[in-house]
């Protein structure tokens, strides 16, 4: 190991309270989303840091006053090495005012071992971590050979993909880490789809008319279209323990890949027959399926539903999927990401996890969702692996381990230095 690097390493030790004043400092700052909107402040904190280390700073708003910043430090050796990105979210969970919070969510308290405050676990900790890592390096005046990209993105709390516009800006690396909630493990995951399924009659009725529809002789071919949703949900339900059966994934319980009927919506008021029914569902599918996968699969099996049904035959199901917010439009994409053990990058960032703790790395996935399905879906081979356990995610009083943020900054730098020197024929 260089000398200067092993200096390095023992410096995230000796000066553990700069890492928790960094940690503290962007947890102070509110970001909550819901609501959004409110993330520009803290970019230009993350902006100024990475300037000052001498990266070349990319910032441009996704929704006002929510900008994304991507921060570029070309190697000295860039065609030849490999480059990293190093991606996380500056949004957080949204807080409640009902919530009992010791304190205020985004005044951190630093105290038993833990630094506690909203977003602790999920994710500023790993952002703030991974940008300690890039300050230790640069004090030391270690050259990194291979290009650097850090990424730090808005939006992912409610699925408005702020890492989905540095793919489609074209930022590209051999490598990515996300350095979310991971509790120090290298994970992959499954996959996220919302969509919304509408029963629509191509005409209105009143009330009064339903007599007609329903019972012999009543010659009105017509029918509820809240009624008939509820075939559409029994389908849904048929579908689902049909794939509980024949689908799998090692590292998820069987069933895992689930059809949530999230939120119903129909009808105009009681003077109506309903002549609209909307219903949002909520999918979750394993690592090796995609979205347009299932999507497609749902639509298929609802599809053949309908046609056994003489009103639905004549009025079958449509389907939207997907969006870019929650907040906007209702909808997201979270898209699977499956992880290669074999990739030299995943070995890499094991040994060095394994130099660190001493253990070996464990590779499974996550039981929530992150953007590290885009930067997979972009093509570049990605894992997540950051500080914070799942239960301590969006929880009253979040927080995260210290001595597991020191583990992990360590780690990081480890593999930063590492990845970036590896020769791009070595792999």
């Amino acid at each position: 190991m260089e000398e200067r690097l092993k200096i390095v390493l023992e410096q995230i030790e000796a000066r553990q309270e700069e890492l928790l004043q960094l940690v503290s400092r962007l947890i102070s700052f509110k970001t909550p989303a819901p609501p959004a909107r409110n993330t520009k402040e803290a970019q230009d904190f993350v902006a100024n840091f990475l300037s000052e280390l001498g990266f070349e700073i990319d910032m441009w708003d996704v929704y006002p006053n929510d900008p994304n910043v991507v921060g570029v430090r070309r190697g000295s050796g860039s065609s030849r090495h490999q480059s990293l990105i190093i991606n996380g979210h500056i949004d957080v969970a949204e807080v409640s005012e009902d919530e009992q919070w010791e304190t205020d969510p985004f005044v951190p308290i630093v105290r038993d071992g833990v630094v506690i405050g909203r977003g602790a676990a999920d994710m500023k900790a790993g952002l703030a971590s991974a940008l300690f890592a890039l300050q230790l390096l640069k004090e030391a005046g270690i050259d990194l050979p291979g290009d650097l990209i850090f990424q730090s993105v808005i939006g992912e709390e409610v699925g408005e993909a702020g890492t989905l516009q540095c793919c489609e800006r074209g930022y590209k690396a051999d490598f990515a880490v996300v350095v979310d909630t991971s509790d120090l493990h290298i994970q992959g995951q499954g996959g996220v789809i919302t969509g919304w399924v509408t029963v629509k009659s191509k005409q209105t009725y009143h009330d009064a008319t339903r007599r007609n529809m329903i019972h012999a002789g009543g010659q009105l071919f017509a029918a509820s279209a809240i009624e008939k949703m509820m075939k559409i949900i029994a389908g849904l339900q048929d579908l689902e323990r049909h794939w509980a059966i024949t689908k799998s994934y090692q590292g998820f319980p069987p069933g895992t890949n689930t059809i949530n009927p999230a939120v119903i919506e129909g009808g105009r008021h009681a003077a109506f027959i309903a002549d609209e029914c909307r219903l949002w569902i909520t999918v979750h599918y394993y690592p090796n399926e995609s979205y347009e996968q299932v999507a497609k699969e749902i639509e298929e099996h609802l599809l053949t539903v309908a046609n056994s049904d003489p009103w639905l035959r004549e009025n079958p199901p449509l389907f939207t999927w997907g969006g870019t917010s929650m907040i906007e439009d209702r909808g997201e994409i979270f898209p699977s990401l499956e992880v290669d053990p074999n990739h030299l990058g995943v070995k890499q960032l094991g040994n060095a996890h394994k130099l660190v703790s001493g253990k070996e790395a464990i590779i499974d996935v996550s039981p929530t969702v992150t953007d590290g399905g885009w930067l997979g879906d972009a093509g570049i081979p990605t894992v997540i692996y950051g500080p914070g356990h799942i239960q301590n995610a969006h929880a009253v009083n979040e927080h995260v381990s210290i001595e597991q943020l020191v583990e992990f900054t360590k780690v990081i730098t480890q593999f930063i230095y590492n990845w970036t020197h590896t020769k791009k024929k070595e792999c």
